[in-house]
């Protein structure tokens, strides 16, 4: 009774009542996560980018595990961090390669002519002997050695190994860390994708009403029941009802299109999203829980943990500047004039080392150092402070969203009876047309509520597996499985 009286009362006032609930922020894939490069705007974010692959030529049926995987192989972010993740190893190798042996085999052929002044020889007369030539005439050697240097003992090479240590393990967590970034992309363009899908499908269903209401009118004025104005805003439903199909279908293929940019796909591919993202109770998580968990598992905090480890190491290692150093040299191998008549030749030398005098250089490269170190550390505390900010903001996301999707699914259903209602009375001469369309934009504001309700809900799930951290194992038990 209280349904039809509300019904009633749109008869008689222009505004219709709203099914709309407002719904959390939307989140784009260049939002909600503390790695920098995916803060930054679209055309600098390599996130959003990939190394598409060929066109198969035939239609593809994607699924969001599918998607995931391709983004994980092609996404320009992660084949950048990859990539990188390399060149620091190879700058640990280089640091590891001072503080191991070095060989080398080193074969002499000589002629030499010597000038006896040159070198400021002279000896006394001799008598019968004459003077001493100028020179000592040309003669010819050969000498083969192989030589061995080893650092026994360098506290800098030693710590810069250790900082280049820490340095690796800092860039394989922060692969591992794109590996949530790119997840987390995927994820939202997904998700996108699916709501203009969505989108897509309501606007067919509203345009198949306006159409059948369009036919009723007709047939209404024809039959001299209605006037004719309402054949006119039937029509006028009806060609709007086509608009929204074009507007929807054009919004999913661009959104499409951005799903494919950041998995890989060629940009002509033709594919659909396979999976639906449907709503399912979520699981209740403290924020104080939820925030030890992301801290204890996120990479980028771990990464971030371990490049302070390399900046302390890089410290000592420029304060190593000013300790002894010990190191031997030898070598081993044969010479003589020719190689038939080769004699046994080796040395071997230990020598020690120290700065006396460096003209302020070792002081200023260990200020240099601990101004870094102090940076990495309040890099440190300041990334953990935005983890604990990204929980708590998914969490406030997933809590609203969960709420405002039960809110709009029982509005949709309220505004349905209500536009059946509304149509029952058209049909029987109790209204105008004018509380059908009413009530049918009141049934589009429900549709479009509920699919933006949904969409931020799966958004939110997304941003709570990327800020809790191993996003790629977390998001299909987020989704009910997909």
């Amino acid at each position: 009774m209280f349904l039809m009286f509300g019904v009633a009362a749109w008869a008689q006032e222009p505004a219709p009542l709203s099914y709309s609930v407002s719904t959390p922020r939307p989140i784009s894939p260049a939002e909600g996560t503390t790695n920098p490069s995916a803060q930054a705007t679209q055309n600098l974010n390599p996130y959003l980018g990939s190394v598409p692959a060929r066109n198969t030529g035939t239609h593809i049926d994607l699924p969001l595990k599918d998607a995931i995987a391709r983004g994980l192989r092609f996404n320009l972010g992660w084949v950048e961090s990859s990539q990188a993740g390399a060149a620091v190893r190879a700058d640990r190798l280089r640091a590891l390669s001072a503080l191991l042996p070095r060989i080398s085999a080193v074969g002499v052929q000589a002629y030499e002519n010597l000038s006896f002044k040159e070198i400021g020889l002279k000896l006394p007369p001799i008598p019968g002997l004459g003077l001493l030539p100028p020179t000592s005439g040309a003669f010819g050697f050969q000498d083969a050695r192989v030589g061995l240097t080893q650092s026994v003992y360098d506290a800098e090479l030693r710590n810069r190994y250790r900082s280049s240590k820490a340095a690796e393990q800092a860039a394989a967590l922060n692969v591992r860390d794109s590996r949530d970034v790119v997840v987390f992309a995927v994820g939202t363009a997904y998700a996108q994708a699916i709501a203009s899908a969505a989108r897509v499908e309501t606007a067919k269903a509203q345009l198949a009403s306006a159409v059948e209401l369009d036919r009723l009118t007709a047939d209404r004025v024809k039959s001299e029941v209605s006037p004719e104005i309402d054949s006119i805003r039937a029509q006028v439903e009806r060609q709007s009802a086509e608009q929204r199909v074009t507007n929807a279908v054009n919004q999913l293929e661009k959104d499409k299109l951005s799903l494919a940019r950041i998995v890989g796909l060629a940009i002509d591919q033709d594919f659909s999203v396979s999976d639906s993202l449907a709503y399912h109770p979520q699981t209740q998580v403290t924020d104080q829980t939820a925030i030890a968990e992301a801290l204890r598992t996120r990479s980028d905090v771990r990464s971030a943990e371990a490049s302070v480890n390399a900046a302390k190491s890089a410290v000592q290692a420029q304060k190593g500047e000013r300790l002894p150093v010990v190191s031997v040299d030898a070598n081993y191998g044969g010479g003589g004039t020719t190689i038939g008549n080769f004699n046994q030749v080796y040395s071997v030398e230990g020598r020690i080392s120290f700065p006396i005098y460096t003209g302020g250089r070792i002081r200023a490269d260990i200020s240099r150092a601990e101004a870094d170190l102090a940076r990495r550390e309040a890099e440190y505390e300041d990334l953990k402070g935005r983890v604990a900010y990204d929980v708590r903001v998914a969490l406030l996301d997933l809590n609203a969203s969960d709420s405002s999707v039960r809110v709009a699914e029982h509005n949709r259903e309220l505004a349905e009876r209500a536009l059946i209602q509304s149509k029952d009375r058209y049909s029987n001469g109790v209204t105008n047309y004018l509380e059908v369309v009413q009530a049918q934009e009141a049934v589009s504001q429900a549709d479009e509520n509920y699919i933006q309700s949904l969409f931020s809900l799966n958004v939110a799930l997304i941003s709570l597996a990327r800020a809790l951290g191993n996003a790629d194992v977390r998001l299909p038990e987020f989704l009910g499985g997909k």
